[in-house]
């Protein structure tokens, strides 16, 4: 009887035990959890003036490279000019033997003289024929004929100054000049060589490189945009980049200058139009062949309200951005004027206007935001490249 007392004291104890452990351990009531603000990042809207660009590939080209060439045959005595030299326009390069023809010219003189001499005699016999032709001294046949002899002699004094003339053009050939300023290339010839006019591979050659031009294409539709700059009273800048980095604060800039012309048709099987543009180059930055990224301005947005990227958001229609307003968030519809991998032109929102950048997955209208403790970001993009 005492063993089932001990028992059933036992079971109750257990059970005890057992309820309470249930009441401690079982799940308390769901409450309704408070709303939680979402963490936002945020930037601030600025308005300011940015420049819109177009970049493309060119090649850098000499607005003057000439080669040059002997303009008579004979032995290149001397070379006047070393590879690399820059010369200027009008400088003497090289000399070749004149010997001959100065021998020539020499000769051409004397027969002037001797011309000039017979026909001096032959004006003063023409004169005294005439006094006696009056008086019929002489017959008109000996007048008419020391007339012809005159006009005979006068056209060998002109034949005689003729040749002359040629042959000090052909002494001028012998002093090879530089028609243009620029650098002289490597020499292909020494001193000493027998040159012939009819040789296309020419002594060396001089190329100007400034000022200098750089030849580039661009899609065909840029054709009324490149007119408008043709057009404008203000020269359109272009800039000069060695690589693809066009970015005026890392890229590495080569030259700058402006927009000189474009080309009279597109060509038909790329569809793109070839234009040039002029640079100076006093430092020789820019070198003839070599491949540059260049940057023209097309246009400039004064006043335009710029963000980044990632502020904007798409809709099935329209793009909107999400707005902070006393720690909660607006949709605002904007336009997205220009755009590209740095920063977006909208419409429909004010300078100074708070938006949210990041965090927007989790955000809708009405939603209350967390504010990073960061400022708001504002954007610089004065220099921002702008795709037309």
């Amino acid at each position: 009887m005492q063993i089932k007392r001990n028992v059933a004291l036992m079971l109750g104890a257990l059970l005890i035990l057992a309820v309470a452990a249930w009441a401690l351990t079982r799940p308390a009531k769901a409450r309704l959890a408070a709303p939680t603000a979402i963490p936002v990042r945020v930037v601030s809207v600025t308005q300011q003036d940015v420049p819109r660009f177009v970049s493309g590939i060119g090649s850098v080209l000499s607005l003057h490279s000439v080669v040059i060439r002997p303009q008579i045959d004979g032995i290149l005595t001397q070379l006047l000019v070393k590879e690399g030299q820059s010369v200027k326009a009008g400088d003497l390069l090289a000399t070749i033997d004149d010997r001959s023809i100065r021998a020539s010219l020499d000769q051409a003189r004397a027969q002037l003289g001797e011309s000039q001499a017979q026909l001096q005699v032959a004006l003063v016999n023409l004169k005294r024929y005439k006094a006696l032709s009056i008086d019929d001294g002489v017959s008109k046949q000996t007048y008419d004929q020391q007339q012809a002899l005159v006009n005979q002699l006068k056209a060998t004094v002109q034949g005689n100054q003729a040749a002359i003339d040629a042959a000090q053009v052909q002494l001028s050939y012998t002093q090879i000049r530089s028609p243009v300023s620029g650098r002289v290339g490597i020499r292909n010839v020494d001193e000493g060589n027998f040159l012939r006019m009819s040789d296309t591979q020419g002594l060396f050659t001089v190329t100007q490189l400034d000022p200098i031009a750089v030849e580039f294409s661009l899609p065909q539709q840029m054709l009324p945009t490149l007119q408008g700059l043709i057009a404008a009273p203000t020269r359109a800048t272009v800039d000069a980049y060695l690589g693809a980095d066009t970015d005026g604060q890392t890229g590495d800039l080569l030259g700058e200058g402006h927009l000189s012309l474009i080309d009279n048709q597109i060509s038909s099987t790329t569809g793109t139009l070839r234009a040039k543009a002029e640079f100076s180059n006093p430092t020789h930055k820019l070198w003839p062949g070599q491949l540059v990224t260049l940057k023209i301005q097309t246009a400039l947005d004064k006043n335009a309200l710029v963000v980044p990227p990632t502020v904007v958001q798409r809709g099935l229609d329209s793009h909107f951005v999400y707005r902070v307003s006393a720690d909660k968030v607006e949709v605002v519809p904007v336009q997205v004027a220009y755009q590209n991998s740095a920063i977006n032109i909208i419409k429909g929102v004010q300078a100074g206007d708070v938006l949210v950048s990041d965090g927007q997955s989790r955000l809708k209208a009405g939603a209350q935001v967390e504010v990073l403790k960061e400022p708001p970001q504002v954007i610089h993009t004065a220099n921002a490249q702008v795709q037309p």
